[in-house]
């Protein structure tokens, strides 16, 4: 991606993921494996793959696990800085504590449990073409079906709920740094409401309608499944250094972390099982997910545990 200098992006990771409860009660949102690399892995090595080398992670849920994961960046060989928010934010409180990390240029936002392959280049390419505070990548989902756009992808309208013939907002916003002096500092704000007010008062914000790419919002457990399924190269799709016994029944789909055990005879049917899982013999895991570290003794059907 060419600019006028390094593009830099923020990666909203403080939330405390309370749809995705008790998953969550274990780890932050943006740590939990999808195919078995954290999701916050997956979104910087998308970042990384159109010029991003310097990042911004707001935290907040379980904030030490992330910071101590991500460790100034340099386990992926760019830099990361993380600001802890002791109250949380919400996404316009995060952006706007973002203040003096930017560079003149326009940055990106993207939420930290959007897995896609929209291409990025394209988006900033057409922001850089215009004037405006923001550019929002949207989309056509119906069930997210909230933002009205006019022929010439100006947004008129950011709607509560879903509504016909609207298009729905990916997660990627491309951001001018002067959008900082519209967010209210020092408390809890929705991004979404600086949106609209930016409409009410004549701003022009635009959109870059994004097609035939992937795309997954993990915000509930269904959908956490659906991007491992999504997002795995094999199946059963086990980690190189994990213990599978003989007798092992895999059937439709499963994903096992690192250093697992699964001893002889098990069966694991359309289920997820974290890092260090032992599964003891003859014990049955179907549609469920284990949330690692734990020794599974008895059979597991639709639990999470």
């Amino acid at each position: 991606m060419k600019n006028r200098g390094p593009m830099k992006a923020m990666i909203l990771a403080a939330g405390f993921g309370t749809r995705l409860q008790p998953l969550t009660n274990y780890k932050p949102k943006a740590l939990m494996p999808v195919a078995n690399r954290p999701m916050i892995a997956r979104v910087i090595d998308y970042l990384k793959n159109f010029g991003v080398r310097e990042i911004l992670v707001n935290a907040h849920h379980h904030a030490d696990q992330l910071i101590n994961y991500l460790d100034k960046g340099r386990p992926f060989g760019i830099n990361i800085e993380i600001r802890r928010e002791p109250e949380i934010l919400g996404t316009g409180g995060g952006i706007k504590n973002s203040s003096g990390f930017w560079d003149p240029e326009p940055f990106i936002v993207i939420n930290s449990d959007i897995l896609t392959n929209i291409p990025l280049d394209r988006a900033y390419a057409d922001h850089l073409k215009t004037e405006n505070l923001a550019s929002l990548i949207l989309h056509d989902l119906k069930d997210h079906s909230r933002i009205l756009i006019d022929a010439d992808n100006t947004i008129l309208d950011i709607s509560p709920e879903n509504q016909p013939d609207r298009l729905s907002f990916t997660g990627i916003h491309i951001l001018n740094p002067a959008i900082l002096d519209y967010i209210p500092s020092g408390r809890f704000y929705h991004i979404m409401d600086t949106y609209r007010e930016l409409i009410q008062t004549g701003k022009k914000l635009k959109a870059h309608v994004a097609k035939g790419h992937y795309w997954y919002d993990i915000g509930s457990i269904d959908n956490y499944k659906k991007a491992n399924i999504g997002l795995a190269t094999n199946f059963p799709e086990i980690s190189l250094n994990s213990r599978i016994e003989p007798g092992v029944h895999f059937k439709d789909w499963a994903i096992i972390g690192t250093q697992c055990v699964v001893e002889q005879d098990a069966r694991i049917v359309q289920s997820i099982l974290w890092d260090h899982t032992h599964v003891k013999k003859g014990c049955r895991i179907i549609d469920s997910i284990v949330t690692g570290t734990k020794t599974v003794e008895k059979d597991l059907i639709k639990t999470v545990y």
